[in-house]
C-alpha cells in the first residue's frame, strides 16, 4: 500500500445574485444531463471520432457536461423543516479533457469529473471548486499539469460568469 499527500487548493467565487438564479445559470452553461443517451452514444462509438462527437453533443456552451446534480441541503432541510440550508453539488467535466490528463497520470481519473459546490450563506451565494492542478501536483507530470491548469482556468471563468449573471 502507498499513500500520497495531496494539498488541495480551493477557490471560491461569491455572488450577490439569488441562489436559484446562480443554479439556473450554471445548469444552462453545462447543459442538461442526459446520461442514458450519452452512455448509449459513447458505448456505441466504434472510433475515436465517434466518441469525440458523442462528447461534443453532450457538452453545454461552457464546454462541460453535467454528470450529476446532488441537492445536499435536502437532507438537512428535511431534518429541520426549514427552507435552508441550500447546498447543491455539481459533478461536471469533459471526458476529452480528462483523457488528456489520465494519459499522463492515470490517477487523474479519481478527480474527474470535478465538483462545483454552490451554497447559500448569510453573506452571499458561494461557488467553490478544488483546483485540479492541486490534485495532480504531487505526480510531478508537466503535461498533465498543463492540462489541469487549463481546466482550472476554464472552470474559474465559468464560476465568475455564473456568479455575475
Amino acid at each position: 500500500m502507498t499513500a500520497r499527500n495531496v494539498n488541495i487548493e480551493r477557490i471560491t467565487v461569491t455572488s450577490s445574485k439569488p441562489f436559484d438564479r446562480v443554479i439556473s445559470a450554471l445548469e444552462a452553461a453545462v447543459g442538461p444531463a442526459n446520461m442514458p443517451e450519452y452512455i448509449q452514444r459513447t458505448e456505441g462509438a466504434r472510433t475515436l471520432k465517434e466518441m469525440e462527437s458523442a462528447v461534443q453533443k453532450a457538452v453545454g456552451s461552457s464546454g462541460f457536461m453535467l454528470f450529476l446534480r446532488l441537492d445536499l441541503g435536502a437532507v438537512l432541510r428535511k431534518e429541520t423543516g426549514l427552507d435552508t440550508p441550500r447546498i447543491v453539488r455539481f459533478l461536471i467535466g469533459n471526458p476529452l479533457i480528462m483523457r488528456e490528463m489520465a494519459r499522463h497520470v492515470p490517477d487523474a481519473g479519481s478527480y474527474a469529473p470535478v465538483t462545483i459546490l454552490v451554497d447559500q450563506r448569510p453573506d452571499a451565494v458561494h461557488l467553490s471548486y478544488d483546483r485540479m492542478a492541486s490534485f495532480l501536483a504531487p505526480y510531478e507530470n508537466a503535461k498533465a499539469l498543463a492540462v489541469a491548469r487549463d481546466l482550472d482556468q476554464k472552470i474559474e471563468a465559468l464560476l465568475i460568469q455564473v456568479a455575475a449573471i
